[in-house]
């Protein structure tokens, strides 16, 4: 429940605190008076988009602060605990408007974006105003309207995730589709391709491997002769004979040189071991440079495919036995691709059985709750004087999407036998705002703690419409708060708290003030919106008489 208003240097308002209660609390005052200034600092504290230039001219800044009572149980604490916000008893919104336009919000003295306070906004006040075409009157929000009357927020979650769930469905299929035909178009090159690389089955590593392999071949076909002279120069025919001839004449001489050829024969004999070392090792090395001529050919067939095969597909050679596994997946999918598209397809099924059970549910729920909603309404009319009037909510096929399949909007019938339309095209301006009245009693039926603000409902209507109309707000006002700018005296006449809005021009600056209506002043204010400027006895006796009930 709205408690209090506190407004600084906001458009025509200087300074301005006001204190609201429960019931029914009405503005009213000439026409320019600045009772919509009221409605647009209410809606600046609670994060509504609305004007730019609120900034009172000359003004830094504009402040705007309200303060809400705030039972256990309302539906702001949730919106608080969820915002990291502190929950007390009284909820103090407060936000600042520089003149560059940078503004400034704060909860309960901790800043907050203004997400936040638009969404405590919507547990806290509803608003019916005279631009009401984008709430009831536009068609495009009927079915929002609807499923919150109705309650369908589980049926919406799960209609919404099918929804998903059959996006998510046919994007695979489709997807895969794609995938398969892009692989059939290449079908003939992917089977030419990998029975190429199965037949060489390039290892990794192994280009490298066989150009050392081959260098070396090239290269012991050089050095190999050689080689082998020097190991004959070494054997039998060289050195090695040689040695064994020198040691031979030696020993036969050591028994009469007294031991002079004990040296130099032991040392023959240690290099004649060194000797057989190393013609042992030049052996190995004749082996290894030994090769059959054809080999070298091979060797140089299988570099050279590797690396031909390597250019064909422009992938390293290193890389060939990977490609011919990317290959060989394609072609794997592309056998398999048959069953995994029926697969898919059978998903795609499955989601849109799924979808269409969900969708079906929640058209019977909205169904029901239009049937509900109708009689409601149709309720409503009969005391605001339109007891022959026709109000429907009609539900038509519409594409399949996440918020189901239905097209709701809700249309009027002035009269029996009249035909239907649009609820903002068949009415007229008078029976626009009943119709307006009555569904919005209906949709806040059940809500605690809302503050419902009517801007001018009654416009449009006179005599003992107008007093239906300010009745139907008082006895909605009964239940909690209602806020109603009004220039019927009808309904001024009912309220419960009445403030009168003024606007006067001081030194060339015009400021508009509200002043709360003692009894006699009552009087007054609804003499004067019964007779004009001039407001006579007769104007105040009947004033007098509608205040008296």
């Amino acid at each position: 429940m709205l408690r209090g208003l506190d407004i600084s240097d906001m458009l025509i308002i200087d300074r301005l605190e006001l204190g609201f209660q429960p019931g029914l609390n009405v503005l009213t005052g000439e026409t320019g008076a600045g009772k919509s200034i009221l409605l647009d600092a209410l809606g600046f504290v609670l994060g509504w988009r609305g004007r730019a230039d609120l900034v009172r001219q000359g003004a830094e800044q504009g402040e705007v602060t309200a303060w809400f009572d705030l039972p256990d149980g309302h539906p702001a604490r949730s919106v608080l605990e969820e915002a990291g916000l502190p929950i007390e008893d009284e909820l103090i919104l407060r936000r600042v408007n520089t003149a560059d336009g940078r503004k400034t919000a704060w909860v309960n003295d901790r800043r907050c974006s203004g997400e936040v306070l638009r969404a405590l906004s919507e547990t806290l006040v509803e608003l019916h105003g005279q631009h009401d075409d984008q709430g009831l009157l536009n068609p495009r929000g009927h079915r929002a309207i609807l499923d919150d009357y109705a309650g369908n927020a589980p049926l919406l979650s799960k209609v919404r995730k099918a929804w998903v769930d059959l996006g998510a469905a046919r994007k695979a299929a489709a997807t895969a589709a794609e995938e398969r035909a892009a692989i059939q178009a290449e079908e003939d090159f992917l089977r030419h391709a990998v029975a190429e690389l199965d037949k060489l089955d390039p290892q990794e590593g192994e280009e490298a491997a066989l150009d050392t392999k081959r260098r070396l071949m090239q290269g012991a076909e050089k050095i190999r002769s050689d080689v082998v002279n020097a190991y004959e120069l070494m054997g039998q025919e060289g050195a090695e004979r040689h040695m064994a001839d020198a040691l031979r004449w030696l020993d036969g001489a050591a028994a009469r040189a007294e031991g002079a050829l004990d040296a130099p024969m032991a040392a023959l004999n240690r290099a004649m071991v060194e000797l057989d070392e190393a013609m042992s090792g030049v052996a190995d090395a004749i082996e290894a440079m030994s090769f059959n001529p054809l080999e070298l050919e091979e060797t140089e067939e299988r570099l050279f495919a590797i690396r031909g095969l390597a250019r064909k597909h422009d992938v390293a050679p290193d890389d060939l036995a990977g490609f011919a596994g990317t290959l060989r997946g394609k072609l794997d999918a592309l056998d398999a691709g048959e069953a995994k598209q029926a697969a898919l397809q059978k998903a795609v099924k499955d989601a849109e059985a799924t979808y269409a059970q969900a969708a079906g549910s929640l058209t019977e729920a909205r169904r029901k709750a239009a049937l509900k909603l109708d009689k409601a309404v149709s309720a409503e009319l009969a005391p605001l004087k339109m007891e022959r009037a026709v109000f429907e909510t009609q539900i038509d096929p519409e594409q399949p999407g996440p918020e189901g399949q239905d097209a709701v909007s809700f249309t009027v019938a002035t009269n029996p036998g009249a035909p239907a339309g649009p609820l903002g095209k068949i009415a007229s301006g008078g029976e626009l705002s009943r119709f307006l009245l009555a569904l919005k009693v209906c949709l806040t039926q059940g809500q605690s703690g809302l503050t419902l603000i009517f801007d001018e409902i009654d416009r449009g209507v006179g005599g003992a419409t107008a007093d239906a109309v300010g009745r139907r707000l008082s006895a909605l006002a009964a239940e909690g708060q209602v806020l109603v700018v009004t220039h019927s005296p009808q309904v001024a006449a009912l309220g419960a708290h009445h403030w009168r809005v003024e606007k006067a021009v001081s030194k060339g600056m015009t400021t508009s003030t509200v002043i709360p209506l003692s009894p006699p002043e009552r009087v007054d204010e609804v003499a004067r919106m019964l007779s004009g400027d001039q407001v006579t006895d007769a104007a105040r006796a009947a004033a007098e008489a509608l205040l008296a009930g």
